[in-house]
């Protein structure tokens, strides 16, 4: 009998000032799936350009299609495809997106769209001369 199972999952790495302080896993929620189902099928909905940070410490569920709380979305600085994963990278500078953040999603648009992933970590205090920088690695096997 063949078998073959599709997953997709990620990987997150948040960096203050230069130097990571946190790597955590992600959950691809139903919409981001269904987002990856109907670009194989041609569809035009956007490609995914935009990262968001919040402060909402409620767990990350597969029905997600937001943050709980979102503190600020920048355009993603670069995203990458090497074999079968895709890296994501996104910054926000000083002055962007401070105080305790708990959650970070990928999104297709700068405000709503559709959310890919969703974490939510232990807090990160982003003060308001520090600069983060996110690169969420999300793999396809």
């Amino acid at each position: 009998m063949l078998h073959d199972a599709l997953t997709m999952k990620g990987h997150l790495a948040i960096a203050i000032n230069g130097e990571v302080v946190q790597e955590v896993p992600n959950l691809v929620v139903d919409a981001g799936k269904d987002y990856v189902a109907s670009r194989m099928a041609g569809t035009s909905e956007n490609v995914m350009s935009h990262m968001a940070i919040g402060t909402s410490s409620t767990a990350a569920a597969a029905g997600n299609t937001a943050l709980g709380s979102e503190a600020d979305r920048n355009a993603l600085t670069s995203s990458t495809v090497t074999n079968n994963e895709v890296a994501y990278v996104a910054s926000f500078g000083a002055g962007e997106g401070t105080g305790a953040l708990t959650e970070a999603g990928l999104f297709n648009a700068s405000s709503s769209g559709t959310m890919l992933c969703r974490t939510v970590f232990s807090v990160v205090n982003k003060g308001a001369s520090d600069t983060m920088t996110i690169t969420w690695t999300v793999t396809v096997s």
